[in-house]
């Protein structure tokens, strides 16, 4: 099988599985005062420490959590009051727990979000928090997070930014990105499900989202999970950008023989992620091509793999005015480390058939 889902999750790295199994073997509860409690307390700060230092953060400003799912409920979540302004594409997890009273930032045709019309509604009172994704998930487009920022202070709104999409594809950079808080996580990048982050600005008081003991520095109860931890601080180790820009060159070749036989292409014209191409086949529904592909030896997925297993339409697509037959024949192909060239070409060769023998 070769596996072109990385959006979703990538295969855990060697290394990764190396380190948590040191750490399952030990009882480590970095809340304990003995030996094993100190050794999980020291594995617990290097972790935050490693982590914080390639996205250029303090490490007194990452807090530990289980999932991108629960840093963006507890970003969003700790607004009230106030009205908060969201982009339109963003995943689920920020689009459901933003307040009843959010409004949609609007996205341009290239999935972009729209400047003109953010600033419109920043300049009306009462805006708190302003959520922009630094990437996004489906079509792997970039946001212009530098001037999404400028806005933010300008009209003096707090900025936080669901990098979950980008780690280990592009730059990170919380200091240079202007947010007051981030979302992290290290499964789409060769680390464990389980192992996640916020990054909260020094200054900012964020309230606390769990509450009991009193880790990490009482803002989110409950023991650290170190194995995942360390497993997600290992994997920020072993990110080489460099394997990104080659997998942008493969599927360029792929994202031209595609639309030489018809497919369309999303944000081709944005900046992008390297490793993601959102594609529509007309004429075949994305879940006729998904059971193909599978039954080909092809995991790929037709947009968000945050639906229980659903599928679903893309409110992503829909925001950019994709026509609904056109953005319903979609699907996104996303590598990772483990891509090789030949599993892209195998791939361009297999939409190819799909398309000889499903368009008449």
């Amino acid at each position: 099988m070769i596996y072109l889902d990385y959006n979703a999750t990538a295969p855990v790295r060697p290394e990764v599985v190396a380190a948590m199994q040191e750490c399952l073997a030990l009882p480590l509860n970095a809340s304990s005062v003995h030996t094993f409690g100190r050794e999980a307390k020291k594995r617990l700060e290097y972790a935050r420490k490693t982590i914080a230092e390639t996205m250029s953060a303090w490490p007194n400003e990452l807090i530990f959590c289980g999932s991108g799912t629960e840093a963006n409920n507890w970003a969003l979540r700790a607004v009230t009051g106030r009205r908060v302004l969201v982009s339109a594409m963003e995943h689920s997890s920020v689009l459901a727990a933003a307040p009843e009273h959010k409004i949609l930032i609007p996205s341009t045709a290239e999935g972009l979000v729209d400047l003109a019309a953010l600033e419109a509604l920043l300049q009306t009172d009462g805006v708190a928090l302003v959520s922009v994704m630094l990437a996004n998930n489906e079509t792997g487009v970039i946001q212009p997070m530098a001037e999404v920022a400028a806005l933010c202070r300008k009209y003096e709104a707090l900025l936080h930014c669901d990098a979950v999409q980008g780690v280990g594809k592009i730059p990170v950079d919380f200091g240079g990105l202007g947010a007051d808080m981030m979302t992290i996580s290290g499964h789409k990048s060769g680390g464990p499900v389980g192992a996640a982050a916020l990054v909260v600005r020094r200054g900012y008081a964020l309230p606390a989202f769990l509450l009991g003991g009193g880790q990490e520095s009482r803002r989110r109860a409950g023991t650290e999970n170190i194995a995942a931890i360390s497993g997600f601080a290992k994997a920020m180790e072993l990110i080489d950008l460099n394997d990104m820009k080659r997998l942008r060159s493969w599927l360029a070749v792929m994202e031209q023989a595609m639309e030489a036989m018809g497919g369309v292409v999303f944000g081709t014209s944005a900046p992008r992620l390297p490793n993601t191409t959102c594609v529509a086949m007309p004429g075949t529904s994305g879940e006729v091509q998904l059971m193909d592909f599978d039954l080909k030896g092809f995991a790929v997925s037709t947009g968000s793999a945050c639906s229980s297993g659903r599928i679903e339409g893309s409110h992503v697509l829909a925001a950019m005015n994709v026509p609904k037959n056109l953005a319903e024949s979609a699907i996104r192909i996303s590598g990772g480390w483990k891509t090789t060239e030949e599993d892209i070409i195998l791939f361009t060769q297999a939409w190819r058939n799909t398309r000889k023998r499903l368009i008449k």
